[in-house]
């Protein structure tokens, strides 16, 4: 008889929350964890790199005082210090994560999990943390194993701890750079290059495409590349890197574009060139797992070919983000509890937080332009929004996309100050299916940056007030 009602392999995002509302079904649930709860979100991911990114953004700011102002003089940075309230805010996080493991009666189990052949479900053998091993069984095993950093060995660019990092290593350097090359312009690597910009380090930005986030709509990134400049972000782009190599003194990064050479030189590289899903050595290729270029194949209820066993989050599949995961792992979670839920498919939104933020939902315009459909889009700045004047934060805009046909909203874009708090609104506006009149119709609050979200809906149909 199994022992548990589901086994959660990883206490990511994706994994915590999935047990949690196992739990709150009524399945008794275990989760399996080889390093800390929370995962590489809460430890090393989404969290301390806000924390850091918050520190510089303080600092960068007191050289803007005169604009509201203010003055002050000899203002410095305590680098460890920064450093330390970073790891602090992962360590609080993961607690919290203990805590509500307890709270919800999850049996924790700390080790490293391999599958095996199972009746209901793959068995779970673990090699447990303190030593020995203990193998249990479910009704369903769900694998949240998440990703890590892709390395390319063949061209240097693989962590070392020294010269060059990976998130990890960015995250707890032992001193401050003066110089750094990041490899990859998408979330990661322009995160790192604004935290390290703002305390003053020359960094420059290599992308192998010929525009920087080239996942975010096109006139966004255009955007984004300005105000990174503005800030002394270099760039380089459409750039294949072909060697990085390591000195006692620093790093070479050896780039070609459009047929010419040329060599970057910087104390730290930081390779920002995408993650590698956690999918080996845990008994995959033995189970008959169905694979698709590295990642565990899922259905609309994330269920894999095997029965019993089910993947969530990083190690199923772009989008690679928390949130992603944490919402499979719910879905997951309450259809394997019985529910008849609807299939996971739902708007998922993409934030950058840099200075200035971006974030994004659904379609870009060229997206849109390929599929040939006919769309209305509306743009409202905040160089005229009265808060964002008034804040002194009027860089950026907002861009909604909507079908012509149906009015239906299938696309925002934003590019500003503290926009990822700002993008829900359209997440929910497409969730809910919401069409211009819908939208129209909305009382935003005044001053609010948000009203620019109310006049970009607007525009799109001829009607924007304040522009």
């Amino acid at each position: 008889m199994a022992e548990f009602d589901l086994i959660v392999i990883g206490s990511g995002p994706g994994g915590y929350v999935a047990a949690i509302r196992a739990s709150q079904l009524g399945q008794k649930v275990a989760i399996v964890e080889r390093e800390n709860l929370g995962g590489i979100c809460l430890n090393w991911g989404c969290i301390p790199t806000k924390a850091l990114l918050k520190s510089g953004e303080k600092f960068e700011s007191l050289s803007h005082l005169k604009d509201y102002g203010l003055s002050a003089s000899g203002a410095t940075f305590d680098f460890d210090a920064i450093i330390q309230r970073s790891r602090g805010v992962a360590s609080t996080m993961s607690k919290g994560i203990t805590f509500l493991m307890k709270k919800n009666k999850i049996e924790v189990i700390e080790g490293s999990a391999k599958l095996e052949k199972g009746a209901a479900a793959p068995k779970v053998v673990i090699a447990l943390k303190a030593g020995g091993s203990r193998t249990v069984e479910a009704k369903a095993v769900m694998l949240a194993v998440g990703a890590r950093a892709k390395a390319i060995p063949q061209i240097g660019l693989e962590a070392d701890g020294d010269r060059i990092w990976a998130y990890r290593e960015a995250l707890a350097p032992k001193s401050m750079p003066k110089s750094i090359v990041v490899i990859g312009s998408g979330a990661i690597g322009v995160e790192f290059g604004s935290f390290y910009r703002a305390l003053g380090a020359e960094v420059t930005i290599v992308e192998a495409v010929d525009r920087i986030m080239p996942v975010e709509d096109e006139e966004v990134s255009k955007a984004a590349q300005k105000s990174f400049e503005k800030r002394g972000i270099k760039f380089r782009t459409g750039c294949k890197v072909t060697k990085v190599s390591k000195s006692a003194k620093g790093v070479s990064v050896a780039i070609e574009a459009g047929g010419k050479a040329e060599t970057l030189e910087a104390e730290i590289c930081i390779s920002a060139v995408g993650i590698t899903a956690n999918t080996d050595g845990i008994g995959l290729e033995a189970m008959g797992v169905n694979m698709d270029r590295g990642h565990i194949t899922i259905d609309g209820h994330c269920a894999t070919n095997v029965k019993g066993l089910y993947a969530i989050g990083d190690c199923a599949g772009a989008p690679w983000l928390a949130h992603k995961a944490s919402h499979e792992g719910i879905h997951a979670a309450e259809y394997i509890a019985g529910y008849k839920t609807p299939n996971v498919v739902s708007p998922i939104a993409g934030c950058t937080y840099a200075q200035p933020q971006v974030a994004s939902v659904g379609v870009t315009e060229q997206g849109a332009r390929e599929a040939k459909r006919e769309v209305k889009i509306g743009r409202f700045p905040f160089r005229v929004n009265g808060k964002a004047v008034a804040a002194g934060e009027i860089d950026g805009f907002v861009k909604v996309i909507f079908d012509a046909k149906t009015g239906a909203l299938i696309g925002a874009h934003m590019i500003g100050h503290e926009v990822t708090e700002m993008i829900q609104g359209y997440v929910t506006a497409i969730t809910m299916e919401a069409t211009e009149e819908d939208i129209h119709g909305i009382v935003y609050p005044h001053p609010t940056m948000s009203e620019a979200m109310h006049e970009a809906a607007l525009d799109a149909y001829g009607r924007t007030i304040h522009l």
